[in-house]
């Protein structure tokens, strides 16, 4: 098991010192890795009548990339997680080098979770498609990993064209590992065929146990080994299941789970030190 901490974007504030102050707890805790959200954009409600998104332009979330290059100089030992990163709103090459960028500066810490997002405002904003986003995520995948494995790279395909080129530097890890995010069945078969895991199952229930093994069957069915394959599940401080955070994670555990992230955000947590009370409490009591 690989235990882990959500990073509190929302609500940690833009405070470099508060940043650090939270990771190096996280590290000193004994936590194997961190995971961060990723927005660009958010709607302006006032100009969005009726907006119902998850989050809005109130909501704060640090560009991950950026905020890895600092955490990589400020950390030595936990891994540097995205879930996940909207991969099919950026340019793959530009992603390749900043996810090599970031191995290299971390030692060879990065996990890259990408998933499609929802947002069609941030794809209009960037300039992309957010109606071929999910065929497009696989090819990006493939390109991403021809560029960290490949000195040089001749790739020819829907999306993307590169004639005889190469990253440096390249990644420490090769390839970074890519896990895959979202919940629909096409996503499922996805991380099946193509993933190093599934970040963010959703809500416990018991019906996960399911999905779990739906993705191994679709690894087996493409010639994958399925016991290589990550399963991380978040586990919020209150839930709507009437299990305690420990319980939850438990329970995660017996169906499979084999990273457990802690989410401390949405419960009314004032300041850095409440958040930082909070992980301590919760890796004291799943290491009892």
């Amino acid at each position: 098991m690989q235990l882990g901490v959500m990073f509190p974007q929302r609500e940690i504030g833009a405070d470099p010192v508060a940043v650090r102050d939270f990771v190096q707890a996280v590290e000193g805790l004994g936590y194997d890795y961190l995971t961060i959200h990723d927005h660009l954009l958010g709607a302006d409600p006032a100009k969005h009548p009726g907006w119902d998104g998850a989050f809005d332009m109130h909501d704060m979330f640090h560009e991950p990339f950026a905020l890895f290059g600092y955490l990589a100089a400020i950390t030595n030992r936990i891994q540097l997680s995205t879930g996940v990163l909207i991969l099919a709103q950026r340019q793959t090459a530009l992603v390749a080098k900043q996810a090599a960028e970031v191995d290299v500066l971390s030692g060879g810490r990065l996990r890259l979770g990408v998933g499609t997002g929802w947002n069609p405002l941030e794809y209009e904003a960037l300039g992309e498609n957010i109606h071929d986003r999910g065929a497009r995520s696989e090819e990006q995948i493939a390109v991403l990993r021809a560029l960290w494995t490949q000195e040089s790279v001749d790739f020819h395909g829907k999306w993307h064209t590169i004639n005889g080129a190469g990253l440096n530097p390249m990644p420490i890890q090769q390839p970074i590992p890519v896990w895959i995010g979202g919940w629909v069945e096409t996503v499922l078969k996805r991380i099946g065929r193509l993933g190093d895991g599934w970040p963010g199952m959703g809500r416990w229930s018991p019906t996960k146990g399911d999905e779990i093994e739906r993705v191994r069957g679709y690894a087996r069915e493409a010639g994958r080994d399925p016991s290589k394959l990550g399963f991380e599940a978040s586990v919020r401080l209150l839930s709507d299941n009437n299990l305690t955070p420990e319980q939850e994670a438990r329970e995660w555990l017996s169906i499979g789970a084999t990273h457990i992230a802690i989410n401390t955000m949405d419960v009314g947590l004032s300041s850095t030190d409440a958040h930082i009370k909070a992980i301590a409490d919760f890796k004291t009591a799943m290491d009892g």
